[in-house]
């Protein structure tokens, strides 16, 4: 059992290792979410599996279940960053127009205090 065990985690490891390491770029929340999640569901069901004399199906199910459940969260931070970015954004170009917009008017002041010192 205890054989068995470290083989799945070592797989699980390696797997996470390759993964990671073949992009170039850093992970996405996504892909974060499904590594995790994957790991997590294949050593759960390792662990589920060994009870009923399986752990390899346990780890393959649980890593499955696991990774999809992981790329479904994921996805939904990811999603949320997204939209955090975009409003963070808008927020700037409007403070970016407030800002011109108070210029604007401070100017127009100066040159309606300049005509009332002229009459």
């Amino acid at each position: 059992m205890r054989k068995n065990w470290m083989a799945i985690m070592g797989v699980a490891l390696a797997v996470l290792f390759l993964v990671s390491g073949c992009s170039g770029q850093p992970l996405t929340t996504r892909e974060k979410g499904t590594l995790v999640g994957g790991v997590l569901g294949a050593g759960t069901g390792a662990i589920v599996g060994s009870a009923v004399g399986a752990p390899g199906a346990g780890a393959a199910i649980g890593g499955a279940v696991g990774a999809a459940g992981g790329a479904l969260v994921g996805n939904e931070l990811q999603n949320q960053e997204v939209q955090n970015q975009h409003t963070q954004s808008q927020l700037q170009r409007q403070q970016r127009e407030i800002e011109r917009q108070r210029r604007a008017i401070e100017r127009q002041k100066e040159r309606q205090e300049l005509e009332l010192g002229r009459k």
